[in-house]
């Protein structure tokens, strides 16, 4: 395992999106499956409980929209900046996100299960007790997130960082990471430790995770007393 090394930070930075010096600013009274927004800003709109497929938005801005407990299966992201937006339990099964940036979002309980996320940014959201199983992410920074029993089931990570997150209680059971990073963040009680293979840590927060890592591994741990008790045993030769 690459986890002991102690390696120089080697994911690769998400692109930033490209969006064009003006937007059409857009007022949308509902959307309708298949829509497709392209090069617009919208703002303030809501649409909780929505359900539409294949709705896509590229080269757009959304700020404070919300989206929370929307059903938007194959929901398609591109060269998007999304901020202040609430995204919670938004269940976007098989959803391309791609080149985005998103800031200040509540995505509390989001579902990303066989989603694929590629050049993403998540900056200061909030994104506990969400489901990215089975997905594929590629070139994605979580920067100030809580991610707090997230589930990362069988997902890919590649080229993936994490900084200055809590990931407490997060699941990795059957993830596969590839040159992934994690600074400054808290992993006490993650699920499946195991899947962190693959993943480079800071030396402090390797020695915090020692104990989990033993636990895991069915290694006991001697009481110190125990072992200088024994160390006073008999020697050999003596009767």
């Amino acid at each position: 395992m690459c986890l002991a090394c102690a390696v120089p930070a080697v994911a690769g930075s998400p692109d930033p999106p490209e969006l064009p010096s003006e937007l059409a600013t857009l007022e949308v009274a509902a959307i309708e499956p298949e829509a497709s927004f392209v090069e617009v800003e919208l703002s303030g709109d809501s649409w909780p409980g929505l359900q539409a497929k294949d709705v896509s938005f590229k080269a757009s801005r959304l700020a404070n929209v919300d989206l929370s407990g929307a059903a938007l299966e194959r929901l398609w992201l591109s060269h998007c900046e999304l901020s202040g937006c609430n995204l919670a339990n938004l269940r976007a099964t098989g959803a391309r996100v791609q080149t985005t940036r998103i800031a200040d979002s509540r995505m509390t309980g989001i579902a990303f299960a066989e989603a694929t996320l590629s050049d993403v940014t998540f900056s200061a959201c909030r994104i506990d007790l969400a489901a990215l199983g089975f997905a594929r992410l590629e070139r994605v920074t979580f920067e100030d997130c809580l991610l707090a029993q997230s589930d990362f089931l069988e997902a890919r990570l590649e080229h993936v960082r994490f900084y200055d997150c809590d990931l407490t209680g997060a699941d990795f059971r059957g993830a596969r990471l590839e040159v992934c990073e994690f600074r400054r963040s808290n992993l006490s009680g993650i699920e499946h430790v195991s899947g962190l293979r693959g993943a480079s840590l800071e030396w402090p927060y390797l020695v915090e995770l020692a104990g989990v890592w033993a636990a895991e591994l069915g290694i006991g741990v001697l009481d110190q007393d125990e072992a200088g008790n024994e160390a006073a045993g008999p020697q050999r030769g003596e009767r």
